[in-house]
């Protein structure tokens, strides 16, 4: 069992930046590959970015790509979402999420989730 809390989400204005946070307990946390997805009202949970379990590799949606950084620290059993240049469109729950097989862009890949923090970016 891994247990993952999200942090980090606020409001903030058009072209701000937030970093959010997503600290695991449990099984060990360099095992998973971690990712984050966004749900939007009425929307469908989407695929936002993910790094691999040694962070040697990321993958990003082309909607963030060149404005979010996906990281993690192994050592504090923690992963980040460092998000800039944030639009009104980002306005999402966002939450991390963890898969023993690898790094992937698909909801069903993930074997654990948190529990979601709010972003609003007001425009």
């Amino acid at each position: 069992q891994v247990e993952l809390v999200d942090s980090g989400g606020g409001l903030v204005q058009a072209g701000g930046s937030l970093r959010l946070s997503c600290a695991a307990s449990g099984r060990t946390f360099s095992n998973y590959a971690i990712g984050w997805f966004r749900q939007a009202p009425g929307k469908e949970r989407e695929f936002v970015a993910a790094i691999s379990w040694s962070g040697g590799r990321t993958y990003y949606a082309d909607s963030v790509k060149g404005r979010f950084t996906i990281s993690r620290d192994n050592a504090k059993n923690t992963a980040y979402l460092q998000m800039n240049s944030l639009k009104f469109e980002d306005t999402a729950v966002y939450s991390c999420a963890a898969a023993f097989d690898g790094s992937s862009s698909y909801v069903s890949e993930y074997d654990y989730w948190g529990q979601g923090t709010q972003v609003t970016v007001s425009s």
